[in-house]
């Protein structure tokens, strides 16, 4: 049969030289050719390993010495994306032992594409350093803001140095000095007067000994009669109008 073909191109001028074998077909190869991967095939038998697809002239890639088309090239051997799973075929971003689209590679929070802050990791996900902090950050006991940067550990958490301040009079605590009233600082004079231990006469706290009258606390020289000052030495006193006064200037007074 061959050579009845060659006899019958030859006597058309077609020129019947075999030009070797087919890597395909392994029969020769007369006419039309594709030498490719430094082999010769029969056009129709230079196919895509993968889909069958005659190549033709189309761009072909090569992989272990086999032709495949672009498509299933990308498809079978290409980096997957880590967000899309889709084939990276241009620029890819390579972190966290994985392949990215560079603008899929992004926030896992918000979305945004990663710029000159980079980005922080948590769980393999990365975020970028607003939402990291605002997820994960340890929060200032008195704001309840992330905290980013300097801090203060006191009272068995954290806070902003600025944040660390009497919880009454939002006064900073002199070489860190403070009282602790039900898990909060205290200055002293706010913390005595939580604590229901300021002299109602002199407004300072009392360490000592107290007298307690009227609802109040006071120290004992500052319990003393509205009227003459004179110190109520033996706490006997008598009050008007939630004052007290000793028996002599209640008698002229109120008398």
């Amino acid at each position: 049969m061959l050579g009845m073909l060659q006899s019958n191109l030859s006597r058309q001028g077609i020129s019947t030289v075999t030009k070797g074998s087919c890597t395909a077909c392994r029969k020769p190869v007369v006419g039309q050719v594709v030498t490719a991967l430094g082999q010769i095939w029969h056009p129709e038998h230079f196919v895509c390993t993968h889909c069958s697809l005659e190549i033709g002239g189309s761009n072909f890639f090569e992989k272990e010495g086999l032709p495949y088309c672009e498509k299933d090239y990308w498809l079978l051997f290409s980096p997957r994306c880590a967000q899309c799973n889709k084939p990276i075929m241009d620029k890819m971003v390579t972190a966290l032992d994985r392949n990215w689209h560079p603008d899929h590679f992004c926030c896992a929070k918000c979305g945004r594409v990663f710029g000159e802050d980079g980005f922080h990791e948590r769980d393999g996900k990365p975020f970028c350093r607003k939402d990291f902090y605002e997820l994960f950050a340890s929060r200032c006991h008195g704001c309840n803001q992330a905290i980013l940067e300097n801090y203060i550990s006191a009272l068995n958490t954290l806070w902003h140095p600025e944040c660390f301040v009497c919880r009454d009079c939002y006064t900073p605590f002199v070489n860190g000095s403070f009282f602790e009233h039900v898990g909060q600082p205290y200055c002293e004079i706010h913390y005595h007067k939580n604590q229901g231990s300021l002299c109602s006469g002199c407004e300072k706290p009392i360490t000592g000994r107290c007298i307690t009258a009227m609802g109040s606390k006071f120290h004992p020289k500052h319990f003393v009669c509205a009227f003459c000052l004179k110190q109520l030495n033996k706490g006997t006193f008598k009050e008007q109008n939630e004052k007290p006064y000793c028996h002599a200037c209640f008698a002229k007074l109120f008398g």
